[in-house]
């Protein structure tokens, strides 16, 4: 439940972006910059004057875009492989298993800097480059259980009547492996979200003067002692996305997970 909730504060914050901000987040003052918290900027004003408040609730407006694109990059591909691996097996399936081997020999986020720094920076670009780096994993996820459901009666009594492959698999043995799923999403969000932040912090991320919570982060560490709240601020943030993912992926394994299930 806490963490259904946090995450549908997050989402209302990225959804209500423009009603909820005070202020426009790339507007510039230079009569209010480096401002402390006040009734008139409540998380204060950064160098060029902005209001941080402001950019914190956009840069929500940008980490659920690439939350979004991460699902369903993630979601077409992994699904793709991972069921056409655990399904027919054989060849298909070691050639598939060794692509997939290959990208997990590399740690996740250098991966994604690396992708991230041959395409370019900017949005789109930040998601192909963490769904690269997660679809491995979804791929991995749901090519277990569907090598444990191929075998079952249901399936064979499928094939005896004459179902073809892909009604068997898109309309049998998904339906039974999508708990998996479900779960392995939530919990890709919260790193998405950490790895978005790193790729912004080091300017592979969303371009500029888009908010976004690592480039506010990396902004704000010059003046960590004259102004912390340019990095504090984000850095919240970024730890209640975080939370409220791992949270909700927690409490799906918990009601739909069999072995984690009480």
């Amino acid at each position: 439940m806490i963490g259904t909730t946090l995450t549908l504060l997050v989402l209302a914050m990225a959804l209500l972006a423009n009603r909820i901000a005070p202020y426009d987040p790339t507007e510039l003052n230079a009569r209010h910059r480096l401002e402390a918290p006040s009734a008139d900027f409540r998380f204060g004003t950064d160098r060029l004057g902005r209001d941080v408040l402001s950019r914190v609730v956009y840069g929500a407006r940008g980490s659920r875009g690439i939350a979004a694109s991460l699902l369903s990059l993630c979601l077409v591909l992994g699904l793709v492989v991972g069921l056409l691996a655990g399904y027919f097996g054989g060849g298909l399936d070691l050639v598939i298993g060794r692509v997939m081997d290959v990208l997990f020999s590399f740690p996740a986020l250098l991966l994604a800097i690396a992708i991230a720094a041959m395409l370019g920076p900017g949005v789109r670009n930040t998601a192909l480059a963490i769904a690269v780096v997660y679809t491995p994993l979804f791929a991995r996820v749901i090519r277990g259980p569907v090598i444990s459901e191929r075998h079952r009666d249901y399936v064979q009594a499928a094939r005896v009547i004459g179902a073809s492959h892909a009604a068997i698999i898109w309309r049998h043995i998904l339906p039974n492996v999508a708990s998996p799923i479900i779960i392995q999403a939530s919990a890709a969000l919260s790193a998405a979200i950490l790895i978005e932040a790193a790729l912004s912090y080091v300017g592979l991320g969303t371009a500029p003067p888009a908010p976004s919570w690592g480039r506010m982060m990396y902004e704000g560490r010059v003046y960590y002692r004259t102004a912390p709240w340019l990095a504090l601020a984000p850095g919240v943030a970024i730890l209640i996305a975080v939370v409220a993912f791992h949270l909700l992926g927690e409490g799906l394994r918990a009601r739909l997970d069999p072995k984690e299930a009480r």
